[in-house]
């Protein structure tokens, strides 16, 4: 039996802008770069977290 991953949609909603290091990071490891840009990403504990870590910067919906 094999176990298929979900997708997460993130879009950046604020700037990451005046944020802290870690939290830049997060966004470009999510492949974010501009304002109201959408990934698709596998739904995984990794991104979850990082997902998490910048909630307040990014909207995510099941994709």
């Amino acid at each position: 039996m094999s176990v298929t991953k979900g997708k997460i949609k993130v879009t950046l909603v604020r700037s990451p802008i005046g944020t802290i290091q870690s939290h830049r990071a997060s966004v470009r490891g999510l492949g974010l770069m501009r304002m109201h840009q959408s990934t698709v990403l596998e739904d995984t504990p990794a991104v979850r977290g990082m997902i998490n870590r910048v909630n307040y910067l990014v909207k995510s919906e099941v994709a």
